[in-house]
């Protein structure tokens, strides 16, 4: 048995937790339910019916189903309307889907969020050589980094007011980066400035690891385009694969096109007998969010309590994604870390991660991953890459409980090592 094997003093300090983050969970009930409530209204605004769950093969047509759940998730992301299917494979498969057709040669796309996350560079051509990337195919790219976790609002709007840029990029989450994740009032107030020196310009917003965890969206707060992954928040655990796009009318289309084929668009895409899971995903998704953030929490708490100087964010700070991360400062401790966490994993726990490299990152991964869904991050996983500071990006946790479990065995095991 797990509890067991867990050291007594970590079972006191966890016990302790309960009392210290009363309040901390409390408010992540209250945005839970708020956004439940937004979630069962679609639902019930969209009339979905036990016949939109009906499988569909050949080309699709006329796939009621997948028609409501696209205009629940433009309802749930704040937008005009959604592009949610099987086809789209990840969330870096959706963000170069939503660049390639938005961009085309001459154009110039701006991150003024900092780098961008590791396995878009190569689709970028930030670094690599494929032929296949946007700058092969005449797409300019410009990068404005944040300034102690802040936007340039100088360097931007001096650069925007140019007129010249055809789409700004903000990345939501930190990626694989030391800075902090974007806050959606951060966001909301970049974005109204950039409205008062240009109209045209398309921003688009990687939602990845936010849905969610706040009560706005970034369509709510004036992003024209919103991308993400199914195996992150909006599937709830439940989704086996898939990827969004959401936005304004026009832009969703044109995507949908490039998907599918021009004069096509939105009308085909047979949904491989996903839509119950695709709605059944969302329709859990908040819960699933709400215990990945507690599990988040307890595991930056622990870490603090443990004398982990380098944990962000820390457990009292205000969260906007999932994402917690820890510095190790050795290759031998984020290995032996991330072991621990696939020991305590549902499945695979007998499986030893090791370093190695991985399609589309520029260096060696490991990676903990024991999720029901090969590579879901709404479950609990861990993952980094091998280099300075040799930081650890944990994320997930369909119950509380099991996250706990499974933290406290990976640090009793630390601790034993």
């Amino acid at each position: 048995m797990i509890l067991e094997k867990i050291d007594q003093d970590l079972l006191d300090l966890a016990k302790q937790s309960d009392s210290d983050l009363k309040e901390i969970y409390a408010k992540v009930d209250e945005t839970c339910l708020i956004n439940s409530n937004k979630v069962l209204s679609a639902f019930i605004e969209n009339q979905v019916s036990y016949s939109d769950f009906t499988d569909i093969n050949g080309y699709g047509n006329y796939d009621e189903g997948r028609d409501k759940l696209e205009r629940i998730f433009a309802s749930i992301l704040g937008c005009e309307d959604a592009l949610v299917r099987p086809q789209i494979m990840s969330g870096t498969n959706a963000l170069y889907l939503t660049l390639s057709a938005l961009l085309k040669h001459g154009d110039t796309m701006i991150s003024i969020s900092g780098e961008p996350y590791d396995s878009l560079q190569e689709m970028i051509g930030i670094s690599g050589n494929s032929n296949q990337s946007l700058k092969a195919y005449g797409v300019n790219y410009e990068q404005i980094d944040l300034i102690d976790n802040e936007f340039d609002e100088k360097s931007i709007i001096e650069r925007l007011q140019q007129k010249n840029v055809k789409l700004v990029e903000i990345q939501r989450s930190r990626g694989y980066s030391q800075r902090l994740s974007l806050t959606i009032d951060k966001i909301e107030s970049i974005i109204h400035k950039i409205r008062k020196v240009n109209q045209e310009v398309i921003i688009m917003v990687d939602n990845c690891y936010g849905e969610l965890v706040e009560t706005k969206e970034p369509g709510d707060i004036g992003a024209n385009i919103v991308v993400g992954s199914l195996m992150k928040n909006l599937g709830g655990g439940i989704a086996p694969t898939g990827g969004y796009v959401a936005g304004n009318k026009d832009l969703v289309y044109e995507v949908a096109q490039r998907l599918t084929a021009p004069g096509i668009g939105k009308d085909l895409g047979a949904n491989f007998n996903l839509n119950n899971a695709f709605f059944k995903g969302v329709f859990m998704a908040p819960n699933a969010v709400k215990n990945a953030l507690k599990t988040a929490i307890f595991t930056s708490y622990m870490l603090e309590k443990l004398g982990y100087e380098h944990v962000s964010p820390r457990y009292n700070e205000k969260r906007t994604d999932l994402i917690q991360t820890l510095d190790l400062h050795s290759k031998e401790k984020l290995v032996n870390f991330t072991q621990g966490i696939q020991s305590s994993s549902p499945i695979d726990s007998f499986v030893r991660v090791l370093p190695a490299p991985m399609p589309g990152y520029p260096f060696d991964e490991v990676m903990a991953s024991g999720s029901f869904t090969q590579g879901s991050t709404i479950e609990l996983s861990a993952d980094a890459p091998v280099k300075e500071p040799y930081t650890l990006y944990m994320q997930g946790g369909l119950s509380i409980e099991y996250g706990k479990l499974s933290i406290l065995l990976a640090l009793t095991q630390m601790k034993n090592k």
